[in-house]
Order: structure tokens, then C-alpha cells, then sequence
């Protein structure tokens, strides 16, 4: 039987915007999208779409041009994201939790003439009355701009006019999440956006999918999950905030299928107590990306929840693109998996030179899915290109790895968290790996922190077990005591401090740049020379 949405899918090239009219063509009741007590079905979901593109074409929004989205979850900020699409207008969606400073800087990166927010975004970042940008409340707070109910044309006007993208279009511009300085522009074109709706149809997504998103809107982790479950005709489940007795609740509810979570996620579902008492038989497709991923936690998952376990390796950027399947592999949850079909990894050296099989080197990928550049920026994005003999082009990640033997990547460090010590090089994984071995450690990040004698030295934070799960905890000094025993003469960390939490992003990445601000502001002149302590 003849089914357009399976005919476009077969195609090198689409518009997402386009499968989700053909949704609401095949099955216009079918619940699209949940949040809280609202539900949108697949002819409001397209109604909604067309509108908001009539909108943006009637206010002189074309192809090409780029609109900023700044707000919580909402159903508001999904309508206005796929009636960008739908009209040609890439989005720019910024994290609310950003500095006004940075948010300013971003927008002015985008070009943006248009943001949409919300009162709360609007109470710590007041855009400037002098700047040639339109503010739309998406809450209908008047202080956070025109009501959305009031700019949006009637419902009932024409359709807006088709557009005919081109793969190369931005699509949207994700920004960096700027622990490193002012955030970045990452602009993903319409072309990898496709391939990452094909490739989702490989990972069980379509018109039986119930994809359950506890992430926020802006980050590409969330998109990667949502955008394909709309386009393939399944139900997307989105929460405000994440909570694990929610989630549990939601995901009975819903009969999710699917969800996208982040690690420190999947460990505060094991340890809630309504895990062993929801009934999570129906959610057997799980993925997880965006921080690293330990063994432990990987095993624990499969042990505790049936069904599939999917870990993502890769970057916003694209190039490098790896895939753990845990379930089939549960000797390798150590790695990140193997490249997947159609991406292509190397690995290189400080001077730019492949390394020797095996060997540790920075990981550079090339794959269907790579951005443009960054936004704007063009001797950024030459900073994180590398090119092969043959002048193809790879993305660098930052990330130092090696390849075993059956071709799984095991991963290192980031090349910027590196300790360099004495002149030499030290990974804080190496460090963390031992120091999480302890009883008493629930948590811990090691950075380097300046100093004199030695250039770097390692400093180690660390969250204690309660109580109750590890008997007494040692103190500090102990503790560096016990670690420094167990390893190598240049890892031994000069102090260790307790901390009850570790800093991090929106999406569960330790902010490392963090905890170097800290330690300077908190201990300044600290001077250690960890090399000559005795065993």
C-alpha cells in the first residue's frame, strides 16, 4: 500500500515540518504531544505549526533568517520551533539558565530580529529597548513582551506559502554551553537534522513510540529524541523539571517506549524507591548521552531494567559519532561503542599527526551529520576542523581516546581538562577511576589548579556516601592519604575537598571550570608538591 510518510523517508533529503503534516494527514486524533494536562493531537500540533509560519512570514521572517527561542518547557516553545521550520527560519534556542551577559551575546551572534520568552526569562535578562529585536511572550507575560495569543494571525487565515529547503540550510543554531567562555553557535543544517530522523527509525521510533523527554528544550539532547518522535508519527511526553517520582508516574501513565535521559539521571531513578515499584516493562528502548557514563551505572541499568540500553558518544558539532548497544555488549561498557555506519574516526596528536593504532590521540570523526561551523565565527570553526591527505574534512572533539582491539572507543579526557604537571600529561579519569573505588565516595571530579613548583597539580572534590550507605567517612587529608597510596607518583592529588554537591549543567555535565573558579576564590596561594610525598 502506497504511504507518502515511508516514500519521503526513503529519500536522501526532507523536511521534517513537511512528515509532520503527513502525520496529521494519516492520523489527525493520535496524541502527539503531553505535558502536564495538556495534550495536542496531531491536527492541533500541524494547525499550530502552520499558524505560527503565517505569523513569522506576515512580520517579513524568510527563509534563511533566524529566530531565538528563550523559555521553559512549554507546548508553546514546540509549536513555535516546528512553525520556524515550517516558514524556512532556523532557531536558535537559548539555555534560560545562561548569564544575561552571555544571553545578549547570543543573540547578537544569531542575528535573531525575534525572540520568544517567558516571564522568567524576561526577569533576568531585560533585553535592550534600543536593539532592533521583537520580544513575544510565550507565557502571555506582558513584561516579557507581546502575548503570544495577541501576535499570533488568526487561526483561520490562508496557508502560509511553500518552501523548498535546501540541505545546506541552517536548520537551527545550537549554542555551546559556554563553560569554557562565550558560548558558540553550532549551526546544524536541515541535511543533519534528516539523517538523524532516518536514523532514529533504526532505534524502534515511529507511529508506536511513546518518547518520555526529561531534559529541556534547548539542548540538543532533547531535541535528537523529540524532534524524530514527532516527525515519525509517536507520542512525545515531555516534563518542566525533572523528578524522578514523576517520571515513574508519567511513564506508567503513558506506556512510554522510549526515553533519552543523562546519567546522573539513571542514577537517581535506581535509587528512588518507586523504580522497583513502577511497572517500566513497556519502556525498553533507553538511551543516554551528553556526560560520561560509568560502568558501574551501565551495568546497574541492565541488571535492574529490562530491555535495550543505547549509549551516544558524540558531539553537538556531529563528525564524531559513536553508539554503546550495553545490551549486547556488556563486556564493553568501559567504551563508548563503535563508530556507527557512515561515520569515521582517527586519532591525532598535539601537532596534528595520526597516531598509532591503539595509541591515545585526540578523536577526530566525519559523518553525514557535521554542522556548517559556528555561527558567525569562521576562525572558530577552523580551530576544530582537521583534514585527512586526501583534504576531507574531520571535526575534533576535544576528547582523547584510543580504539581496542575489536574497534570500541575507550575513552580519556577532555583535552582542555588535562593536567599538565611537571611536563606531564595526566588524565583526571585515571585518577577519578581509583578515588570512586573508595567506600565512603558516592562522587568526584579531579581538575588541575595552578602552581608554581609544578605548572598544575591535581585537586580532588569529592561527595561522600551518606552515612548510613558507608559507616564513618574518613577525613580529607585521609582520604588524599589513601588515594595518593594507590597512584602513580605525578597523579597524586595535593588536596581533597569534601563538597555536598558537584556543579552541574542543565543536562548533568560536571562544570570542571567550576571548580577550578572555586578553588582559586576559596584557597588562593595553595602551594603543593604532591610528586615528593612518600608512598
Amino acid at each position: 500500500m502506497h504511504n507518502p510518510i515511508q516514500d519521503a523517508l526513503r529519500q536522501p533529503f526532507g523536511s521534517l515540518a513537511h512528515l509532520v503534516t503527513l502525520q496529521a494527514q494519516q492520523q489527525p486524533a493520535k496524541v502527539a504531544l503531553v505535558l502536564g494536562d495538556t495534550e495536542l493531537n496531531y491536527a492541533q500540533l500541524c494547525a499550530g505549526m502552520e499558524r505560527v509560519a503565517r505569523t513569522l512570514a506576515a512580520h517579513g521572517l524568510h527563509p534563511g533568517d533566524t529566530m531565538a527561542i528563550c523559555a521553559g518547557t512549554c507546548v508553546e516553545y514546540v509549536i513555535a520551533f516546528l512553525g520556524a521550520l515550517r516558514a524556512g527560519v532556523a532557531v536558535a534556542p537559548l539555555a534560560p539558565s545562561a548569564t544575561a551577559e552571555h544571553l545578549s551575546a547570543m543573540l547578537d551572534n544569531s542575528g535573531a530580529r525575534l525572540v520568544l520568552r517567558d516571564r522568567d526569562v524576561a526577569a533576568q535578562w531585560p533585553v535592550s529597548a534600543s536593539a532592533d529585536v521583537q520580544c513575544v511572550a510565550l507565557d502571555d507575560a506582558e513584561q516579557a513582551g507581546q502575548p503570544w495569543s495577541q501576535w499570533l494571525e488568526p487561526a483561520s487565515g490562508a496557508a502560509p506559502a511553500p518552501i523548498h529547503p535546501e540541505p545546506d540550510w541552517p536548520f537551527n543554531v545550537i549554542y555551546s554551553s559556554g563553560t569554557t567562555g562565550a558560548p558558540k553557535g553550532i549551526v546544524q543544517s536541515w541535511a543533519m537534522r534528516w539523517s538523524h530522523v532516518q536514523r532514529a527509525v533504526s532505534n524502534g521510533y515511529g507511529v508506536n513510540a511513546v518518547s518520555l523527554c526529561a531534559t529541556p528544550l534547548y539542548s540538543n539532547t532533547t531535541l535528537v529524541a523529540a524532534l524524530p518522535t514527532l516527525a515519525l508519527g509517536g507520542t512525545l511526553v515531555l516534563m518542566r523539571k525533572f523528578d524522578a517520582t514523576k517520571y515513574f508516574a508519567l511513564a506508567a501513565r503513558h506506556g512510554a517506549t522510549h526515553t533519552m535521559l543523562v546519567p546522573v539521571q539513571y542514577q537517581r531513578l535506581l535509587r528512588c524507591p518507586d523504580f522497583d515499584r513502577t511497572d517500566l516493562s513497556t519502556l525498553t528502548h533507553k538511551f543516554c548521552t551528553s556526560a560520561p557514563f560509568s560502568a558501574a551505572l551501565k551495568a546497574e541499568v541492565l541488571q535492574r531494567w529490562p530491555g535495550s540500553l543505547i549509549e551516544y558518544y558524540g558531539m553537538t558539532e556531529g563528525g564524531v559519532r559513536c553508539e554503546l548497544h550495553c545490551h549486547q555488549h556488556p563486556d564493553k561498557l568501559h567504551t563508548v561503542g563503535r563508530a556507527v555506519t557512515g561515520s569515521e574516526l582517527r586519532f591525532i596528536d598535539e601537532s596534528g599527526q595520526e597516531v598509532p593504532p591503539g595509541t591515545l590521540g585526540e578523536i577526530v570523526g566525519r559523518s553525514a551529520g557535521m554542522m556548517s561551523g559556528y555561527y558567525r565565527l569562521p576562525e572558530k570553526s577552523r580551530e576544530v576542523e582537521w583534514f585527512d591527505a586526501q583534504g576531507q574534512r574531520y571535526i575534533r572533539s576535544g576528547d582523547v581516546g584510543r580504539q581496542d582491539a575489536d574497534g570500541f572507543i575507550v575513552l580519556g579526557d577532555r583535552m582542555k581538562d588535562m593536567i599538565i604537571t611537571g611536563g606531564f600529561n595526566v588524565y583526571p579519569s585515571d585518577i577519578e577511576a581509583t578515588l570512586v573505588t573508595h567506600p565512603g565516595v558516592a562522587e568526584c571530579a579531579v581538575i588541575g589548579v595552578p602552581s608554581e613548583a609544578w605548572g598544575e597539580t591535581p585537586v580532588a572534590y569529592v561527595v561522600p556516601k551518606a552515612a548510613s550507605d558507608a559507616g564513618e567517612m574518613p577525613s580529607a587529608d585521609d582520604l588524599r592519604q589513601w588515594l595518593n597510596a594507590r597512584v602513580g607518583k605525578v597523579q597524586r592529588v595535593a588536596q581533597v575537598v569534601i563538597t555536598d554537591a558537584l556543579p552541574r549543567s542543565e543536562i548533568g555535565k560536571v562544570l570542571k571550570r567550576n571548580l577550578r573558579d572555586r578553588f582559586v576564590q576559596d584557597a588562593p596561594g595553595v602551594e603543593a608538591h604532591h610528586h615528593q610525598e612518600t608512598s
